[in-house]
């Protein structure tokens, strides 16, 4: 099936095709020459999508609360000295929390990590999920975050590459730097729609 991915603030699509990015261009352009294909409006920017390089200490280092658990946890994810207790006091609980991880990745418009994953349970979240591993950059921007500053974009689609972006509800590049990857409105992943705000 073909999908039709356009973006309201530069009016740029991409069509996919399975796996695939099978056409890039202006959405007119595109909506004309692929009448069948299913359209997908988003507002602001399509970027290539982001690398994370906080792969360890985002899905080991930290425990994503189930929803349920909010009484106990909260919502928001915990890290440190918290979190390797939470992982000692019961390990099943790492590869659930990297599910919920990766989630959150999505939600921040990742594709891909960097860091050596080391936990089983999380290496194969990870792996399952469709995020890509790259290199770690010699000097970390900061403080680990799901928005990392500078955010980390990868380079740019190309037809018949693999279809693995992020939208972001921003006016352009520029905009996406200031306000960060929380802006996050789609994510797609070997042509599969993993993240959709709401």
């Amino acid at each position: 099936m073909l999908t039709l991915h356009a973006t309201a603030a530069d009016g740029s699509a991409v069509l996919v095709e399975g796996e695939r990015v099978k056409a890039l261009g202006p959405y007119e352009e595109l909506a004309a020459a692929h009448p069948q294909a299913r359209v997908r409006n988003w507002p602001g920017i399509l970027t290539p999508g982001l690398l994370n390089p906080y792969g360890p200490e985002i899905l080991e280092g930290t425990y994503h609360p189930d929803p349920r658990e909010a009484d106990q946890y909260g919502t928001a994810p915990i890290g440190g000295e918290r979190a390797r207790e939470i992982f000692r006091a019961d390990p099943s609980r790492l590869g659930a929390s990297a599910r919920r991880g990766v989630q959150r990745l999505f939600a921040h418009g990742t594709v891909a990590l960097a860091g050596e994953l080391r936990a089983k349970p999380v290496l194969e979240v990870a792996q399952r999920s469709g995020l890509v591993f790259a290199a770690r950059p010699d000097g970390l921007p900061g403080p680990v975050s799901l928005s990392p500053k500078p955010l980390v974009l990868l380079p740019g689609l190309a037809v018949g590459g693999p279809a693995r972006f992020a939208v972001f509800d921003v006016a352009d590049r520029a905009d996406l730097v200031r306000r960060g990857a929380s802006t996050c409105v789609a994510t797609v992943i070997g042509g599969r729609l993993v993240y959709r705000g709401r």
